[in-house]
């Protein structure tokens, strides 16, 4: 797993990929935990249990099925609409803006893409807060995947085949170890962005991360500084 990246493994890339929630803002801005808290809230709802046992009910069912949302739908035939709506009304406006990102985003060449469980209102209020959300082309969420989550490979070939991507030609940045398996499969570049999460780390010892990286921004920066070197 290497930290440091260098251009000459990066040149013939035209397809960035981005994961959303703890991977284009960084895990310790807490940003998930407001949606995580009404995830809790709509289970207990939905099931009519109260808070402990719906938390209880919440992180089985994203162990098991890859997220809350799917276990839902699988175990008691929910209408996915209604949660996502909720679970994703959730003020973003202390989260800090990233102009350094930003700026890496804008000096790197080819298509970005958002690749995320959630839903595209969550992507485009999420991304426009950081002040990023002009540079990607597309969002592909958790409803053009079918409601299937990462790291489904059936998620990802429909990723590649909808958006003509060459998976040879493209990297997935993640902070799920698991879902960057499917990804190396493919052919793609992978970059974790671990966090201290446990379920961060499920599967990171499999040999499928290349790279690994706590300070997105900067990483790619070091990239973008080795392509002017390189090139003279």
């Amino acid at each position: 797993m290497k930290l440091i990246p260098k251009w000459a493994d990066f040149d013939h890339i035209d397809t960035w990929i981005f994961d959303l929630d703890n991977t284009l803002y960084p895990a310790h801005s807490n940003l998930f935990a407001k949606i995580d808290k009404k995830m809790g809230e709509f289970v207990s709802d939905f099931l009519g249990v109260d808070l402990p046992e719906a938390k209880t009910v919440q992180k089985k069912y994203f162990h098991e099925h890859g997220t809350t949302l799917n276990g839902l739908m699988q175990n008691h035939g929910m209408d996915p609409k209604g949660f996502l709506d909720y679970v994703h009304d959730i003020d973003v406006t202390d989260l800090a803006t990233a102009p350094e990102l930003s700026t890496a985003l804008e000096a790197l060449e080819g298509r970005k893409i958002i690749f995320t469980n959630g839903s595209h209102y969550h992507a485009t209020n999420v991304a426009s807060q950081l002040g990023i959300d002009h540079h990607f082309e597309h969002i592909f969420d958790i409803v053009a995947a079918d409601y299937r989550p990462k790291p489904d490979m059936s998620v990802y070939e429909k990723l590649v085949q909808e958006l003509d991507i060459d998976p040879k030609k493209a990297v997935l940045f993640e902070d799920m170890a698991k879902n960057l398996a499917p990804a190396r499969e493919m052919g793609m570049i992978t970059v974790w962005l671990p966090n201290d999460e446990h379920w961060s780390h499920e599967s990171a010892e499999n040999g499928h991360i290349q790279y690994s990286t706590d300070n997105l921004a900067l990483w790619l920066q070091n990239l973008l500084n080795d392509r002017t070197v390189s090139q003279g």
